[in-house]
């Protein structure tokens, strides 16, 4: 094989693993809260997956440190909350989740994302 073909070969190869790791390797961070969760929202919600428990009331701290305006709103639909996140101050929003399965909340443009996993 001429070395033009094996070196075009073996960056083929490469770039196929590492679209495969972009969008399927990586794995998301789930972090189990009990009565209350501290979130930073920067680029994101940090952490973007939560798990609760059915039935027990977990306080959700949340703090923007992003200047972005569209994460200055957060809307959790499940729970008919909207709430404002004032840049560097902590917001608490209590809730209650009732049923079990996964209920989402995004920014106030509905571009970023997380999720709550309820057991």
């Amino acid at each position: 094989m001429e070395l033009n073909k094996l070196l075009v070969t073996t960056l083929g190869v490469g770039l196929v693993g590492l679209i495969y790791w972009f969008f399927f390797g990586k794995k998301e961070e789930v972090v189990r809260a009990s009565s209350e969760i501290n979130i930073i929202v920067d680029g994101g919600y940090k952490p973007a997956a939560i798990r609760l428990k059915k039935g027990i009331k977990t306080t959700l701290k949340i703090t923007r440190k992003d200047p972005n305006t569209c994460l200055e709103e957060i809307i959790l639909p499940e729970f008919k909350i909207k709430k404002y996140l004032p840049l560097n101050e902590q917001v608490d929003i209590e809730i209650t989740p009732q049923k079990v399965g996964e209920v989402g909340f995004h920014c106030g443009m509905n571009m970023y994302h997380g999720k709550i996993i309820v057991e």
